[in-house]
């Protein structure tokens, strides 16, 4: 059955109701707790040695596409960071998006377009959590599990919402299975000595943002073809997780033996 008909036996006021709700407690967390930075903000060049030295001695100035990304979360991040947001409060705020998008979705229509939006912005907000963390020289070792534990959440959530939208619930399981299976390599070599930034390949999370909110977006411009269009869509991202899984396995036991 098709996205909207999932949520057929709930009242939309509901969505809206605790839509509103949860806003306002957020802006309200959000406002109470700003530290505005207590020194000035570095200039991009020390932003890139901060961000290397928390990314393992990478240096991305070599690598035109991750300069280029950098560039714009640094941009992005500043005005944030003079405002004084913290970035565990931006961490939540990409996991409260998330939730939200699984609401649109299961809407369908115009508001599941919206909620590929809100993906979008959830998978951005992840990025810019580190990057305000790095410019007002506030990383830590508990932000970087509670991002990475976020970051695991709104994969998840990313999932159900493309379920919500219209894809068959075993292939969202299955691809579950294997989002997490890949992340489990990744921090289990981690662990063992393996470089996690060296290891980059084509089932990492950019591809799982685009891929759901692709199922949630078609699904809302053809609610009549959501099954096959949101199923489809995650069908890609299976795939692309799988060759990743295998891209990893061979990667760590090259680094490892």
């Amino acid at each position: 059955m098709a996205g909207s008909a999932r949520i057929a036996a709930y009242d939309p006021v509901m969505y809206v109701a605790a839509f509103v709700v949860s806003v306002g407690l957020m802006v309200v967390v959000t406002v109470v707790t700003r530290r505005p930075p207590a020194r000035a903000l570095p200039d991009f060049d020390t932003y890139l040695n901060r961000w290397s030295d928390v990314h393992e001695g990478y240096d991305a100035r070599p690598t035109r596409v991750l300069r280029g990304w950098l560039t714009l979360m640094y941009r992005t991040a500043r005005p944030i960071a003079v405002a004084g947001v913290l970035p565990d409060v931006l961490t939540a705020w990409a996991v409260w998006l998330a939730l939200a998008v699984v609401a649109l979705a299961a809407m369908g229509g115009l508001w599941a377009l919206l909620g590929a939006l809100l993906l979008v912005a959830s998978g951005f907000g992840d990025g810019l959590d580190g990057a305000v963390a790095v410019l007002t020289d506030r990383a830590s070792s508990w932000g970087y599990v509670l991002d990475s534990v976020a970051d695991r959440i709104t994969d998840g959530l990313f999932l159900v919402a493309a379920w919500a939208a219209g894809a068959p619930a075993w292939l969202t399981v299955v691809t579950g299975a294997a989002v997490a299976l890949i992340e489990y390599l990744r921090a289990r070599a981690g662990n063992a000595g393996a470089t996690h930034v060296e290891v980059i390949t084509v089932g990492e999370r950019p591809q799982r943002i685009i891929c759901c909110a692709l199922a949630v977006g078609l699904a809302g411009l053809a609610p009549d073809r959501a099954i096959v269009l949101a199923g489809w869509s995650i069908a890609v991202l299976l795939a692309l997780t799988v060759i990743g899984l295998a891209q990893l396995t061979l990667a760590v036991r090259r680094m490892l033996t």
